[in-house]
């Protein structure tokens, strides 16, 4: 197991770690739902150094991005960050990531941490003109500041006007003393913030700054338990869990950044679908009866018939009440429509909601 910079600090924190993606990393400090609270009212740090980055350089780095990812790359200007995905060749998606735009010729790619290996190999063989490809994930940390307080309560450490930064933009500058910090308006929680980006010697140093400018705005550490609940109230997908490499971006209603103007890694079959229309789609649902729906649970339908599975499910802290992500059988996909979850045999009445159910 590996772990990152800031192990020994989430331990002697009292963080319950856990094994996530080979890494040693903290899943909650006082309690998921208190840390959730934290970071939709006030302002939470995730330790999220176990995620992959690749630097891409070259006269044809833009080229290779166009080839292997979904989105429209050419549409980045520097200090623009794009969500895209790695699609596969037989209709499913190798991961999904951020692409960074650093200048015309360097790239940063930002990865699941599961997939790190498995990402690196699948761009490097589409590789055929000399990109200069750097892993630089084992180096590098990152840090996610969210929350509605996130810029007021880091604005100190750095000269880079954080409140006037557009969503998925970034800047490099100087960071609690430390230069060449990679500062990025993004996020997996919806609740605003920011994301860190520096190498592993600062981590201690940036961390420390952090909650010391942060203390008077009520600053916490947050696990990965809340990081993935917060994420679910905005119906941002998970890897693993709501796509894989058997999900189409097109039925996991990831059309927005599947861009039919280029040529990628199974354009045309994904064009094909799109024009058909598909079988199943990935939506929203909230429990109407008591139950927790859970990741692979079934969906049926009034009758019992199998009509989809459940990719993800919680009990939501914001709303207070349990809410999902499942495939369905497009019949089935209309905002309203009533659903049952499986739960321990039990047919449990659900009905499917628009994204993100946290308004």
């Amino acid at each position: 197991m590996k772990n990152t910079a800031l192990t020994e600090k989430h331990i002697s924190l009292g963080a319950k770690m856990v094994p996530f993606a080979g890494y040693n990393m903290p899943v909650q400090y006082e309690g998921i739902n208190a840390e959730h609270a934290t970071v939709r009212n006030a302002v939470g740090v995730f330790d999220v150094s176990h995620m992959g980055e690749f630097i891409l350089k070259g006269e044809n780095a833009l080229d290779l991005i166009q080839r292997v990812t979904s989105n429209d790359a050419a549409k980045l200007y520097d200090g623009k960050i794009q969500y895209s995905c790695l699609p596969n060749e037989d209709g499913g998606i190798v991961d999904d990531l951020l692409v960074y735009r650093i200048d015309e010729k360097t790239y940063m790619l930002v990865v699941n941490a599961s997939n790190i290996e498995k990402d690196w190999n699948w761009i490097q063989q589409f590789n055929t003109n000399n990109v200069e490809m750097h892993n630089i994930s084992d180096k590098t940390s990152l840090l996610a500041i969210q929350g509605p307080k996130a810029a007021d309560a880091l604005q100190s450490l750095t000269g880079i006007d954080l409140a006037s930064m557009e969503y998925y933009t970034f800047k490099k500058g100087t960071f609690a003393g430390v230069d060449n910090v990679l500062v990025s308006a993004t996020g997996y929680t919806g609740a605003g913030g920011f994301e860190i980006y520096f190498e592993n010697q600062y981590a201690e140093q940036i961390w420390n700054a952090i909650f010391e400018a942060g203390a008077a705005y009520g600053i916490k550490p947050i696990g990965l338990g809340a990081r993935d609940t917060l994420r679910l109230e905005m119906g941002f997908c998970l890897y693993g869990n709501d796509i894989d490499d058997s999900t189409s971006p097109i039925e996991a209603g990831l059309g927005w950044i599947t861009k039919f103007t280029k040529d990628f890694t199974n354009s045309a079959a994904l064009l094909a679908q799109k024009e058909a229309g598909v079988a199943r789609k990935l939506v929203g649902f909230e429990m109407i009866d008591r139950g927790i729906p859970r990741h692979d649970y079934v969906v049926v339908d009034t009758d019992g018939n199998n009509i989809g599975r459940v990719t993800s499910g919680t009990q939501s802290p914001s709303l207070q009440k349990a809410i999902g992500i499942a495939y369905v059988a497009k019949a089935f996909a209309k905002e309203g429509t009533e659903i049952f979850i499986d739960i321990r045999n039990n047919k449990v009445k659900a009905k499917v909601v628009k994204f993100p159910f946290y308004k």
